[in-house]
């Protein structure tokens, strides 16, 4: 069945800006000032302090319509799978952080417990994160590296150091989180494009599994930090690569296969079970038990988690030494936590309809991060794969959160000790296993090149410097690069020339479509980005290849003809006819003007105008370029801002074709830019209002209606066709 087209037919005058104001009464909106805004953001009434405590306070607002009856047996369950998903993956991510396997489990409780009453989010879980445990761990090598104890820190224990460096700049990373929420700059992650995050976790995926093949190969590797830190780690892997462990290699092989099967069919059979299958926690009870009844530790020369912190210590306050050391690399960890958690929070509350406030999200996970790190917890954030479980398995609300610390506090507080045999190796194993996601980003390349390519270049230079120079260097180089893709498409925008559709009021490039019209004299040119300092040049030189001239070359060739023109009259000579030279000047068929005295020729001359036809026949001596412009239409409909510079240089060019009596006509230009043009003052007496126009089909519409008179009728059959 064919598809029934439909017609709209308007007939209305032909509209310029001015005539378009006069026709129809606008309101003159007065802008608010920066001092209205401030007040405006100081005054306070009781609407806005409820609205204020509904935001610093989201619990209130879902609260208040909890289901009890259907969301919190679903709550529950999803918080006990994430609770024991959270410990495995706290105890793993801990190794990343190099502090003691039981800290992990303090980032599964502590933060959990502020962003319960502070987060928008309703699904994500909160916790270790690995990327975010690498780069704390890279700042605690470099700060306490294991073969030294000779550091500016109090403490004279290596783990009491270590914990207290960790816990030190996950605090400097919640305060830096904390006060861009209070600021208002939550909109800071939009200059992180997936693109971007995509190729630094690549790239973190890489440095975590180098970082754990110490723990699989059962080796003693030291940490090592700074550029090419990754290249001196496999040296030092391979020099004893003939140490290996064989049963810790061996445990490794075995659990990553296994694990990696049975998330396979978790994900192909997702639908049909209730709950994943928790194989994580499985395989970990397994080795555990293994471990202990097999005694790995002294048999086998495994390395295990030890003895477990059991309870919670006193809070401890950070280490102002450890701000001055490592304030370059917390503030990267704190954009790079929040980014992540808050691309996750976002796929999610579109899933299930309901809004998150990126400043929200800031001042809880900086609050969280504060809380956390007084208990010893290191950096927190989200795991896709740990939310992935908490919403699949039925969680409705951060209640699953809340239940998942529960199950965390438990494990803490009594049943720790069954967890001192397990094998390092084990934990470095399912780090490795669970990196699948991120290690196959990889296979966005192909695509992305094909697309995109400065997508594709921004996500390789973001891999390989995040690789090579650190993760803290990789993303300052993969934002410069990003930037410089934006500067590149707004410097070096696809300009192009339209023509009209015959038969309709649109307008497309003419490169793209056979059946086009174009009436002579007329080019309409588009630049589809904003124009500024940088770019100015880049438009002035691209609208001169698109009309085929520079009219500042024309007027000077113009202006040289002119004076010889002018000699030629002067002298009388029999090769001056009024045939080939004299049009140009005498608007009059009388003689008089070639039989005046020679001094009054020259006073005539003098006073001529400059509109001369051009296009005449010259004398062979005489070469001037031929135009054949009669009209020049911009179309603005691109262009959200002009600079002054941008001002400058289009009012100088707009006078350089206006001198070669070509009419310029700029279209579909913003309304607030037009306010900005008559601030700065760029109408004057050549350059005015009349030759703006609301769309392109209007000022299309006056060109032919004001030429249709001068020139063939041909021209005239064809206007026709619009």
């Amino acid at each position: 069945m064919a598809t029934l087209r439909k017609h709209y037919v308007v007939r209305r005058e032909v509209y310029s800006e001015d005539s378009f104001d006069e026709d129809h009464n606008r309101i003159h909106r007065v802008h608010k000032t920066i001092l209205d805004h401030v007040k405006e953001y100081l005054t306070w009434d009781s609407k806005r302090a409820k609205n204020a405590a509904l935001s610093l306070l989201p619990i209130i607002g879902w609260m208040r319509v909890y289901r009890f009856r259907e969301w919190l047996l679903g709550d529950v369950v999803s918080g006990i799978s994430t609770g024991l998903v959270a410990i495995m993956q706290g105890l793993a991510f801990s190794l990343l952080a190099s502090l003691p396997a039981s800290y992990g489990l303090y980032t599964a409780f502590f933060p959990v417990l502020t962003y319960f009453f502070l987060g928008t989010s309703r699904h994500i879980s909160i916790g270790s994160f690995p990327v975010l445990s690498l780069m704390v761990g890279t700042v605690v090598d470099r700060l306490v590296p294991v073969n030294s104890t000779s550091v500016n820190i109090t403490d004279s224990d290596l783990d009491s150091q270590r914990v207290l460096v960790a816990s030190s700049v996950t605090f400097l990373m919640g305060i830096f989180q904390l006060a861009m929420g209070i600021l208002q700059v939550g909109f800071i992650v939009v200059y992180l494009s997936d693109t971007l995050v995509s190729g630094f976790t690549t790239a973190a995926a890489v440095h975590i599994v180098v970082s754990q093949l110490k723990f699989v190969l059962g080796l003693v590797v030291p940490g090592i930090s700074g550029p090419l830190s990754i290249i001196y780690t496999l040296e030092k892997i391979f020099v004893q690569i003939t140490s290996v462990n064989i049963c810790d290699l061996v445990m490794s092989i075995v659990i990553m296969v296994i694990v990696f099967i049975v998330k396979e069919l978790n994900d192909r059979y997702k639908a049909k079970l209730p709950v994943p299958v928790p194989i994580e926690v499985i395989m970990t009870v397994i080795a555990c038990g293994m471990s202990y009844g097999l005694n790995f530790k002294d048999t086998y020369d495994v390395d295990v988690v030890g003895t477990m912190v059991r309870g919670y210590e006193s809070p401890i306050a950070p280490s102002m030494k450890v701000f001055q050391e490592s304030a370059v690399e917390a503030f990267p960890i704190a954009i790079v936590g929040f980014a992540v958690a808050f691309s996750v929070a976002k796929v999610y509350s579109v899933k299930h309809d309901y809004s998150i406030d990126a400043n929200q999200e800031l001042i809880a996970f900086g609050v969280s991060n504060i809380f956390g790190a007084s208990f010893r917890s290191f950096a927190a954030s989200t795991a896709l794969s740990r939310t992935a479980v908490q919403e699949s398995s039925g969680g409705k609300t951060q209640v699953a959160g809340l239940m998942s610390a529960l199950i965390v506090m438990i494990v803490t507080l009594a049943l720790g000790f069954l967890l001192e045999p397990l094998p390092k190796s084990v934990l470095g194993a399912l780090v490795i296993v669970n990196l699948k996601g991120m290690l196959m980003q990889f296979r966005e390349i192909p695509y992305l090149w094909r697309r995109d390519k400065p997508e594709c270049v921004v996500w390789i230079a973001t891999c390989l410097a995040a690789i090579l120079l650190g993760l803290d260097l990789g993303l300052a180089v993969g934002l410069g690069v990003e930037l410089l893709t934006v500067v590149f498409r707004t410097q070096f925008p696809r300009c192009c020339v339209l023509a009209n559709i015959p038969g309709t009021d649109l307008y497309r490039d003419r490169k793209d479509y056979l059946n086009i019209f174009e009436p002579n004299g007329v080019k309409i040119f588009r630049i589809p980005s904003p124009i500024f300092f940088a770019n100015i040049e880049f438009f002035r030189e691209k609208l001169v290849e698109a009309v085929g001239f520079n009219p500042l070359r024309v007027l000077r060739k113009r202006n040289k003809a002119e004076k010889k023109i002018k000699k030629l009259l002067l002298e009388e000579g029999e090769h001056v006819t009024e045939g080939g030279v004299g049009h140009l000047f005498c608007q009059t068929s009388d003689e008089s003007c070639m039989n005046m005295e020679k001094s009054e020729k020259s006073d005539v001359l003098n006073g001529l105008p400059f509109w001369k036809d051009w296009n005449a026949e010259l004398p062979d001596n005489i070469s001037v370029p031929r135009v054949d412009l009669h009209s020049l239409i911009l179309d603005f409909s691109a262009v959200s801002f002009l600079d002054i510079s941008a001002m400058k240089g289009l009012k100088m060019a707009i006078k350089e074709f206006q001198q070669i009596q070509v009419d310029v006509y700029i279209v579909s230009c913003d309304v607030y830019i037009l306010e900005k043009l008559h601030a700065c003052m760029f109408f004057d007496d050549e350059i005015v209002t009349s030759m703006f126009f609301p769309t392109l089909h209007d000022a299309m519409l006056h060109v032919l209606g004001r030429n249709e008179g001068d020139h063939s009728k041909s021209r005239t059959i064809k206007y026709t066709q619009l």
